[in-house]
């Protein structure tokens, strides 16, 4: 029998998939569209316990992916992280980690790519770009981050713009970013550990 957070789960995981949402967005949304908030439709949101963690909702996207995008979707997260990677290069002094969807590889060509900075100084980061000449929006971040800085990078291999968040992060942060999930995941994973996923997913198709 299907609970209902995990009707929820799977329909935020849609949203994730179809519409490019971030898991919050989309769990937010998708409580809303099956009036699950509190008090009816137009009432306050739903709240936090209520709704499906991030590994459950990361199991229905892999779910959703492997129904409706099996065909597509290697090839576009190749695509993310062969993005990633060049601006991991390119940022190394920060001490960039990969995250978020392209890291844990549920991304498809509408997710965008997350990639956590480790600064000494939390404005050297802004400041190099700057100098790069670069045009960026710079956002505050959450509790963890000091700022977020998004730009929209070209991704030849997909013919588009992608989203590419820098959220920076204090040096001393970076003690707890290598810690696994229930399944031994990692969270995140730094510069070689990029290169040689994307060896190993080379390797595979050989």
């Amino acid at each position: 029998m299907t609970s209902a957070n995990d009707e929820l789960a799977v329909a935020a995981a849609r949203l994730v998939v179809e519409e490019g949402l971030e898991y919050a967005a989309a769990k937010r949304r998708a409580a809303r569209d099956l009036g699950r908030n509190r008090g009816g439709g137009g009432g306050r949101g739903a709240r936090a316990s209520d709704l499906p963690s991030n590994e459950a909702v990361e199991e229905a996207v892999r779910e959703h992916i492997a129904l409706f995008c099996a065909d597509t979707q290697p090839r576009e997260l190749a695509a993310l992280r062969r993005v990633a990677l060049a601006w991991m290069q390119r940022l190394a002094a920060f001490r960039p980690h990969l995250a978020g969807a392209v890291w844990r590889g549920t991304a498809t060509r509408l997710s965008a790519v997350h990639v956590e900075l480790y600064c000494d100084d939390g404005k050297a980061a802004e400041i190099a770009l700057v100098n790069a000449g670069l045009d960026f929006a710079l956002a505050p971040g959450s509790d963890a981050d000091a700022s977020v800085l998004t730009l929209a990078v070209p991704c030849r291999e997909l013919a588009e713009p992608v989203t590419l968040h820098l959220h920076v992060l204090d040096h001393d942060a970076l003690r707890g970013a290598l810690k696994a999930d229930a399944r031994g995941r990692t969270w995140r994973g730094d510069l070689g550990a990029l290169e040689r996923l994307l060896l190993d997913e080379a390797g595979k198709k050989e």
